[in-house]
């Protein structure tokens, strides 16, 4: 019975999507939410259903850490950079982390100082949302804050970040657009013609040649030069000292995949950027489906869930205003926002909504410094806070 419920779960994961993606395609008005949104929404449905097998858990935790790694390589092969990356990165990390720091702050001073532990639990938030996931986890350890408040950590999380992700996707990105003018971005008019065939490509259906003769035999090329670099980056990450992995691991798959955008038989693998875009949608399934509504506490924890919307959307804020004060277009600035507040994983689900793949690495590259930094800033912050 039990196996029967895991290639019956499996099954929904990989082929929910490719219905989404019809389904979009069909109807204009699910084309404008776009096929994450309609998936978060189906995940979130699926996961609050009572009575779901205990399989469920299982794959929660297996698909989100198979389908990123897969993808991160696969979406950068087609990549194109240019020399002024490295100033835009210096750009967003300064903006995000100043952002974030300063949402924090005002947050603790507006609700985090009622709660036991806020500042601990202040340094939490903010190795959180300049990192991810992995900071917060490894500053609970630091702090040996209660696990009860963890847990109400992360359950707030992941249905703060849901909205987050829905005003972004759904009016944010078209928002920031027209704040920052036409795109917000200044390019050239050969990267205009590149950027227009892009979008107008991701209007067609791009997995229609997918399971053609010369498609399956394309997409064995990908997957095989995206497993090499996975296990590459596996067998180094695992090398470095405890708390590092994730660092060394998603750094090594990114700086791969962008050595391997500039060989040309890898860069015209023209399907790999869409197929590691179904695997975002596989991830997108899979992260909604663990938002448990039953473990939230409003009663109990409102400052709590109010201190950390704060600290998300007055983050976000933040970040727009000092990118203009920078003249950082509004791509990056979105994407390196999603970066700080959902980790790297996410970016690769915001470049998809946005449909503009020339930022990707901008992001990445901004989540990694924050992996990097988070636990540092937590720790600073904490101490800073508990003198208040």
């Amino acid at each position: 019975m039990a196996i029967v419920s895991y290639i019956v779960l499996t099954l929904f994961f990989i082929l929910t999507p490719a219905g989404v993606i019809w389904l979009c395609r069909r109807f204009s008005w699910l084309d404008k939410l776009g096929p994450i949104m309609v998936l978060y929404a189906i995940g979130m449905v699926v996961g609050n259903i009572p009575s779901m097998p205990e399989q469920l858990k299982v794959l929660q935790d297996i698909l989100p850490n198979v389908m990123i790694p897969l993808a991160i390589p696969m979406m950068l092969f087609n990549s194109n950079f240019t020399a002024s990356e490295a100033k835009l990165q210096l750009k967003v990390v300064v903006s995000g982390f100043l952002s974030v720091c300063l949402a924090v702050v005002g947050g603790y001073l507006l609700f985090g100082h009622h709660m036991e532990q806020g500042a601990q639990v202040s340094g939490i938030i903010t190795g959180m949302y300049t990192g991810g996931t992995l900071n917060a986890a490894a500053l609970q350890a630091i702090f040996r804050i209660k696990s009860e408040t963890y847990l109400l950590v992360n359950s707030y999380d992941i249905i703060i970040s849901f909205l987050y992700f829905v005003f972004l996707f759904s009016v944010g990105i078209r928002l920031f657009r027209w704040l920052y003018g036409e795109r917000g971005r200044k390019i050239s008019e050969a990267d205009r013609v590149e950027l227009e065939q892009m979008i107008e490509s991701g209007k067609a259906n791009p997995y229609k040649t997918f399971w053609t003769k010369s498609g399956i035999k394309e997409l064995l090329k990908i997957l095989g030069i995206t497993l090499v670099i996975v296990a590459f980056s596996a067998v180094v990450a695992l090398l470095m000292p405890e708390g590092w992995f994730m660092v060394v691991f998603i750094l090594l798959l990114t700086t791969l995949g962008v050595v391997c955008s500039f060989i040309k038989r890898v860069r015209n693998l023209t399907r790999s950027y869409d197929a590691g875009m179904y695997l975002i949608y596989i991830f997108s399934l899979a992260i909604a489906s663990m938002a448990d509504f039953s473990n939230l506490d409003l009663a109990d924890g409102v400052n709590q869930i109010l201190f950390m919307t704060f600290a998300v959307f007055v983050s976000l804020a933040l970040h727009a205003i000092v990118c203009r004060l920078m003249k950082v277009d509004a791509d990056s600035m979105i994407i390196s926002s999603v970066a700080f507040i959902n980790s790297p994983p996410f970016v690769l689900m915001a470049c998809a909504a946005m449909r503009n793949r020339s930022v990707l690495v901008t992001g990445l590259g901004a989540g990694i410094v924050g992996y990097a930094l988070g636990n540092h800033i937590g720790v600073l912050m904490a101490e800073l806070l508990s003198i208040l």
